[in-house]
């Protein structure tokens, strides 16, 4: 099982950026498709991306879609969460996740976890 390790998190006022990491401990098929998810306070996890099974592509939640991208450094192992315009409600603690599928409204995978970055965003 590959170990996932998040960096990044920070405080942030609202309309700003932050760029988080997700290193894998090792290469393998699982790192291809690296997703998001968060957990705000009081409230259950959530998924921001994952890969989209039905196209291909990248799916991203609506709550986010627009602002949030997702890069790759194949040679670190690394996937990056790009987060622009941030707002309040993006305060959370950030997981990335490996495999994420998404289909139809459910993710699937999600053998291995890190252990969250925070990001927090106010004034």
């Amino acid at each position: 099982q590959v170990q996932l390790v998040e960096s990044g998190g920070d405080w942030v006022q609202p309309g700003g950026s932050l760029r988080l990491s997700c290193a894998a401990s090792a290469f393998t098929l699982d790192v291809y498709t690296i997703g998001w998810f968060r957990q705000a306070p009081g409230k259950e996890r959530e998924g921001v991306s994952c890969f989209s099974s039905s196209d291909g592509s990248t799916y991203y939640a609506d709550s986010v879609k627009g602002r949030f991208t997702i890069s790759r450094d194949n040679a670190k192992n690394t996937v990056y969460l790009h987060m622009n315009s941030l707002k309040p409600e993006d305060t959370a603690v950030y997981y990335c996740a490996a495999p994420c599928t998404y289909y139809s409204g459910t993710y699937y995978g999600l053998r291995s976890w890190g252990k969250g970055t925070l990001v927090t965003v106010s004034s």
